[in-house]
């Protein structure tokens, strides 16, 4: 991976860093590449059980590398190599375990993304959220499928209209991002709320995050039908009849995550 992207491993938690911290960790198509190997030695690993997403030095993510991602070698490989990116952020929510962004500084265009794309986030008291595309005369294609699918219509119009930054306590009040950590605790803060979800039964984590991105698809009467079977599917797991032996005995669960 060339060291675009640092590993670091506690507990089952994963913590993946964006590591260009001399391109404000900007998406390049090589460090597209290196986060979806990482994401899929993530799935492969059992021994994890949550990711954390973070940026080295002084931001999160600046977006696409300009110098490097937009024309590609010809339209058509262009428009290819593209495609990885889209299939980074289907890969985040595909992934088995959940995926908590940490951000700090700045997370705009598609950083932005990343964030949306991520089940959860954490970010610091002074981080910024942007979709600064209008400003150059492109708009957030790809992005918008998960910055749509998390934000408001009207908040969200806005913030891809205007290309303006917001705040953390603005991004956290329109639903891009989940927990506002005070300054300088935001990878310890993201750290922790994965432990604390990594920490759950794996069986039910992983099909669970699976149907929670399904029902969005479904019509009504087919995502309860769904769900319904799920359900009856988790209740003959080993580990629903240990987490309500537990809950009876007031103990500890002990997952075996099947």
């Amino acid at each position: 991976m060339a060291d675009r992207v640092e590993i670091e491993q506690s507990g089952g938690v994963r913590t993946i860093w964006l590591n260009r911290p001399d391109r404000r960790n900007a998406l390049s198509l090589a460090l597209v590449d290196d986060l979806r190997a990482a994401l899929a030695a993530a799935a492969a690993d059992p021994m994890v059980r949550a990711v954390v997403l973070a940026g080295r030095g002084a931001g999160f993510c600046a977006g696409g590398d300009l110098a490097d991602g937009l024309a590609g070698d010809g339209f058509a490989a262009g428009h290819a190599s593209r495609g990885q990116f889209a299939a980074l952020l289907q890969e985040i929510a595909a992934l088995r375990v959940p995926v908590i962004a940490a951000v700090h500084g700045d997370a705009l265009g598609g950083g932005c993304g990343l964030v949306a794309a991520c089940d959860l986030a954490v970010a610091d008291a002074d981080a910024r959220f942007g979709t600064p595309e209008i400003k150059i005369g492109l708009f957030p294609w790809m992005i918008l499928v998960a910055l749509r699918r998390g934000v408001p219509r009207k908040a969200l119009f806005e913030l891809v209209a205007t290309g303006d930054r917001i705040g953390a306590e603005r991004a956290a009040q329109i639903g891009l991002i989940n927990r506002v950590a005070p300054a300088g605790t935001w990878l310890a803060a993201a750290q922790a709320l994965a432990a604390q979800v990594g920490g759950q039964s794996g069986w039910a984590m992983a099909n669970g995050k699976s149907a929670f991105y399904q029902v969005e698809e479904l019509a009504m009467s087919h995502a309860y039908a769904a769900m319904q079977s799920q359900l009856s599917l988790n209740l003959l797991t080993e580990d629903a009849m240990e987490g309500v032996a537990a809950f009876l005995q007031k103990r500890a669960p002990t997952w075996k995550d099947r």
